[in-house]
């Protein structure tokens, strides 16, 4: 192919234009935020408006604290909060289990988090801080975080729901505390949000952002986080709809779709018969396309994701499974290219199978 098509909006997604512009207006509001002096001080002004501005598009009515991206967030949010255990979804991204490391663990069944297993962790122990992220990134599965909170909230825990996948796609769930990543929704790397519904519920580490984090704010990227949500909406993220759903039609048809649970529309785990994932990138990867293993990939050895795993993916069907995710810039042509890619693959593996 003469232009490749990338479909790994899940792992990062290009910027918006209007996000690159504004982060170059924001190298230009070179001062320190929290200096004293005028400069100083008319960047803490552009920085508090785009803080607010963040809170409007995301329909968040509590604090901000701005980080570094979704793992710092977490890091704070789960080492942070004032509660004395953590408890963490089966299925939470990588970064769930380095921030929380002895985390007791609740099963999921059918693809969401088991309510009968955590009522029993919850009853177990003192007050706890519970992650439950609102979209897999390796399959697309929707988990009931509006539906857990009233079971935290009984035992005077805290809910903690990971939003990487889902802020400026899907409403934000009702949780205590939501982490969002700018540059999964067309905003830059380098810079995401940790929201709080109470301050309180933190504790303090001195320094920057209202004293709950540490290191100079990003003001450029902060601005273009700012202007990508601004830019984009949750009508506009789930394009191509007719093309996703032939798409899946037709992989349904041949292989399978791994859709644990309820689905969203932007990120689909698909297992190709007779091929492992590894060898599906290899190929797509030489027809033009950007796609990614279902499968984790550590020191160059392919490893079974634990979170297919954890949704009950067997392992011969985990091993043949890889991610196709969609942006706000994919097309139904784009979609169109890699379902005819895909089923050419597929063809050709069942004729030397």
């Amino acid at each position: 192919m003469s232009v490749r098509i990338y479909l790994d909006h899940a792992a990062t997604t290009p910027m918006r234009p209007e996000a690159i512009a504004a982060v170059a207006d924001g190298m230009a509001r070179w001062a320190n935020p929290s200096s004293p002096h005028a400069q100083g001080r008319a960047a803490r002004a552009t920085l508090e408006e785009a803080r607010a501005r963040i809170k409007a598009s995301l329909g968040w009515t509590g604090e901000l604290i701005f980080t570094s991206g979704a793992s710092e967030a977490l890091w704070i949010a789960l080492n942070r909060a004032k509660v004395d255990r953590r408890i963490v979804s089966a299925v939470e991204h990588d970064a769930v289990f380095r921030a929380a490391p002895g985390a007791e663990v609740v099963a999921v069944a059918n693809g969401a988090v088991d309510r009968n297993a955590l009522a029993d962790l919850l009853a177990a122990g003192p007050r706890a801080i519970v992650a439950v992220q609102h979209v897999n990134s390796e399959t697309g599965s929707i988990q009931p975080v509006d539906t857990l909170r009233a079971q935290t909230v009984e035992v005077g825990s805290l809910l903690l729901s990971d939003c990487s996948q889902s802020a400026g796609k899907l409403a934000l769930p009702d949780a205590d505390m939501i982490v969002v990543s700018a540059h999964k929704l067309g905003g830059p790397p380098g810079v995401g949000a940790l929201l709080v519904r109470d301050l309180a519920m933190l504790e303090p580490v001195g320094g920057h952002e209202f004293g709950y984090r540490m290191g100079t704010e990003n003001l450029p990227g902060i601005l273009g986080f700012a202007a990508a949500l601004e830019a984009g909406s949750m009508d506009d993220w789930p394009t191509a709809m007719e093309q996703r759903v032939d798409f899946k039609n037709a992989i349904s048809r041949v292989g399978e779709v791994v859709s644990p649970g309820s689905q969203c529309s932007h990120i689909c785990a698909i297992a190709m018969p007779h091929l492992t994932a590894a060898a599906q990138l290899i190929r797509f990867d030489g027809m033009g396309f950007a796609v990614s293993a279902g499968s984790a990939c550590s020191s160059g050895t392919l490893k079974r994701s634990r979170a297919l795993e954890a949704f009950g993916v067997d392992e011969d069907t985990a091993s043949r499974t890889i991610r196709v995710s969609f942006g706000w810039n994919t097309t139904p042509a784009e979609i169109d290219a890699f379902r005819h890619a895909w089923l050419e693959i597929a063809h050709d593996a069942a004729r030397r199978a």
